[in-house]
């Protein structure tokens, strides 16, 4: 299952992408999670459904100085997931 969500809030200079990855990366996760021009944060996750739901919730928590105000969260193919590796953080310094 591959699933992409838009997290939207205070989540760019909060430590959000490397939470977001560490979580990713315990749950068992694959794919990749980068900020978006209008200050957002994208993820793009491939796992079973019990692992997503797990990252929502994670994404839901967020880290202490995020605010979460809203997470658009749509499926997508499951051959959108056929590329993906480790999950990774893209655009990061």
């Amino acid at each position: 299952m591959v699933q992409h969500f838009l997290v939207k809030g205070r989540v760019q200079g909060v430590g959000f992408r490397w939470f977001v990855q560490s979580e990713a990366a315990r749950i068992g996760l694959r794919g990749w999670v980068r900020n978006t021009d209008d200050g957002h944060v994208e993820v793009l996750a491939a796992g079973t459904p019990d692992q997503l739901e797990d990252l929502v919730l994670a994404l839901g928590r967020g880290t202490r100085g995020s605010r979460i105000d809203n997470i658009e969260s749509h499926p997508l193919a499951d051959s959108e997931g056929d590329e993906l590796q480790a999950f990774q953080i893209e655009g990061a310094w």
